[in-house]
């Protein structure tokens, strides 16, 4: 088993500084990848960024430039940071690692970003 744990979530004003971490723990397995969705109250859970053990990201178009995802510890932890943060982004943030034993996910953290 992979346990992954998010922190980091709450208010944020629009433009200011918002950073999502995700630490993962357990033993004998190797992340190949980790990624961030989010899911907005009454939409489908959507992946906003990923990140590969190679260091290829990917980010979904309505957070490309504004949205930075980045790892460290041998993938173990994976960052979300955006420093212009919308009302649109508001949503729970979930992170998924793809590891040598399977997909895992966070519980999820509330990010708010208010008109």
């Amino acid at each position: 088993q992979v346990q992954l744990v998010e922190s980091g979530g709450g208010l944020v004003q629009p433009g200011g500084s918002l950073r999502l971490s995700c630490a993962a723990s357990g033993s004998d397995f190797k992340i190949y990848a980790m990624a961030w969705y989010r899911q907005a109250p009454g939409k489908q859970r959507e992946l906003v960024a990923s990140i590969t053990d190679t260091g290829t990201q990917a980010y979904t178009d309505s957070v490309k430039g504004r949205f930075t995802i980045f790892s460290e510890n041998r993938m173990n932890t994976v960052y979300l940071q955006s420093k212009s943060p919308k009302p649109e982004d508001t949503a729970v943030y979930y992170c998924k690692a793809t590891s040598s034993r399977g997909d895992f996910w966070g519980q999820g953290t509330q990010v708010t970003v208010p008109f």
